[in-house]
C-alpha cells in the first residue's frame, strides 16, 4: 500500500508540502529533467541514511548533491576554471560535476560514500527549482527507484515500488530527457567521463578538452556499477532479428520481423526521442513471459552514448 501523498506539482501547496517533509528528515520523490529523484536533506545522517534503505543501494555508491544555483554548489565543491565554464554554459541542466570536497562542507559522508569528492547538479525542471528553494536545503537524490532497475521517468513507477517508504511524491507527469545527467570527474588534472547522459560528451569537451575514461573497477560517481539499469528478463543488444518469446526494442524507421512485442525508442532514428523513450519502453516490454529483451543498434554518438552505457549496464551479469 502507498502511504506517501502523491500531489500534483502544478499546485503550489505541493512543492510546501514536499519541502517541509525535507525539513523534518523524511524522504521524498520529485521530478526533474532527466527522471524522477528519491529526496533528502543532503545534510542529515539519518534521512542519507534511509535513502540508501529504501533502495537497497550499496553503501559505495555515492549520491549525487542537488542545490539551486552554481554559487550555492561552491559551498559544497571546489570549482576551478574547468567547472565554472561547464556550470556557465549547462546549469541549470542535466549535467554533474564531481570535485574535490570543500572544507566544511554541510553534506553528510553518507552521501559522499566517504570519497573526498561530492557529486554536484543544478537540476533545470521547475519543480525540482521551486523545490530546493522552498526547501532550502541541499537535496541528496538519487533515481527514485530499487537499486539496480529501471529509473522512473513518470510518478506511477515510484508509487508502485517506493511508495509506501515515502511521505511525499510530487507529480509533474513525464520527464523530458529520459536518461540521467552526465557526469563528469574534476578532481584531478584530467577530466574524466564518469557517466555518459544527457549533456553530449562532445559538448562538454568542446569547452575543456579532451575527457578520459575512469578506471576500471573504481565506483567514484552514481551509475558506474557494472550491473545497472536493470529490467527484470535479460537484455541482448545488437540484434538483427528477436526470436519469438523476444520482445523487440527498435530504433529508426527499419524495424526486424519478429518479436512477441515490438515499441519502437524514436521511428525516426532521433537521439533525444529514444533518450526520453528508453526507461518506459524497457519497463512497458518487461512482461512476464517474455524471456528476453531485444535490442537493435543505437549509434555511438551524442545521446547514444548515454543510452548504450545504460543498455550495456541493463545487459550485464547480475
Amino acid at each position: 500500500m502507498c502511504a506517501a501523498l502523491v500531489l500534483s506539482a502544478a499546485d503550489p501547496r505541493a512543492i510546501a508540502e514536499a519541502a517541509a517533509a525535507v525539513r523534518r528528515g523524511a524522504l521524498i520523490a520529485f521530478p526533474t529533467e532527466t527522471v524522477y529523484g528519491l529526496g533528502a536533506d543532503a545534510g542529515d545522517d539519518l534521512a542519507v541514511a534511509a535513502i540508501f534503505a529504501a533502495k537497497g543501494r550499496p553503501a559505495h555508491n555515492p549520491l549525487i548533491v542537488h542545490v539551486a544555483e552554481a554559487p550555492e554548489a561552491e559551498r559544497f565543491g571546489r570549482m576551478d576554471d574547468r567547472a565554472r565554464r561547464l556550470a556557465e554554459a549547462f546549469w541549470p541542466g542535466p549535467l554533474t560535476l564531481v570535485l574535490p570536497r570543500a572544507v566544511g562542507a554541510p553534506v553528510s559522508h553518507l552521501a559522499t560514500a566517504g570519497l573526498p569528492t561530492v557529486a554536484l547538479r543544478v537540476p533545470g525542471h521547475p519543480v525540482a527549482q521551486a523545490l530546493l528553494r522552498a526547501a532550502r536545503r541541499p537535496l541528496a537524490a538519487p533515481s527514485a527507484n530499487v537499486s539496480g532497475r529501471i529509473s522512473p521517468t513518470e510518478a506511477a513507477p515510484v508509487v508502485e515500488t517506493l511508495g509506501d517508504r515515502l511521505a511525499v511524491i510530487l507529480d509533474a507527469g513525464p520527464c523530458l530527457v529520459g536518461v540521467e545527467s552526465t557526469i563528469v570527474g574534476l578532481a584531478g588534472d584530467h577530466p574524466v567521463l564518469l557517466r555518459p547522459g544527457g549533456v553530449a560528451a562532445e559538448a562538454i569537451e568542446a569547452l575543456i578538452g579532451p575527457l578520459s575514461m575512469p578506471e576500471a573497477g573504481i565506483v567514484a560517481a552514481p551509475g558506474m556499477l557494472a550491473s545497472h539499469y536493470a529490467p527484470t528478463a535479460r537484455v541482448r543488444l545488437d540484434i538483427v532479428s528477436a526470436r519469438a518469446d523476444e520482445a523487440l526494442l527498435a530504433f529508426g524507421p527499419d524495424v526486424p520481423n519478429g518479436g512477441c512485442m515490438v515499441l519502437n525508442l524514436s521511428p525516426a532514428g532521433d537521439l533525444a526521442e529514444a533518450a526520453s523513450n528508453l526507461y518506459a519502453h524497457l519497463r512497458a516490454l518487461d512482461r512476464p513471459g517474455v524471456a528476453a529483451i531485444a535490442v537493435m543498434p543505437i549509434p555511438e554518438r551524442g545521446l547514444g552514448r548515454a543510452i548504450n552505457d545504460r543498455l550495456r549496464r541493463a545487459a550485464a551479469p547480475r
